[in-house]
């Protein structure tokens, strides 16, 4: 789904929700953010892999979305901070039980893999 077509009213809600966080490295974003500000650099040196286009790409949509504030302090170098908003916070805290149930499934393939299937739960 395309983030235009995440804005229609007619949308499922759980959709218009997933829009703003989809894409390899905003769930990522927002899991360091939840932990406080952070700035840009720290945040690359903690997800090896992210470019810095890909992440002020990433910064921007989820700022434009209203899930992270961007603040720059007026000091030379200059210095930006990104934070999670309210909203942001929000979000984050209602993918809690997606997280584990992510977690749960990774459990039961490592099981699977292992050789201990464990029967699915009702």
């Amino acid at each position: 789904m395309t983030r235009s077509q995440a804005a229609d009213p007619n949308v499922c809600g759980v959709t218009a929700a997933i829009a703003v966080i989809d894409g390899k490295w905003k769930t990522s974003l927002l899991w360091l953010l939840e932990a406080g500000p952070q700035r840009p650099a720290d945040i690359r040196r903690r997800l090896p892999g992210l470019s810095e286009k890909v992440l002020t790409q990433a910064l921007r949509e989820m700022e434009s979305d209203g899930l992270v504030h961007r603040e720059v302090h007026d000091v030379l170098p200059l210095k930006t901070v990104y934070s999670l908003t309210d909203f942001g916070r929000r979000l984050s805290d209602a993918l809690g039980p997606v997280s584990e149930l992510g977690h749960e499934r990774l459990d039961r393939m490592a099981a699977a893999r292992a050789g201990q299937v464990e029967p699915a739960a009702s």
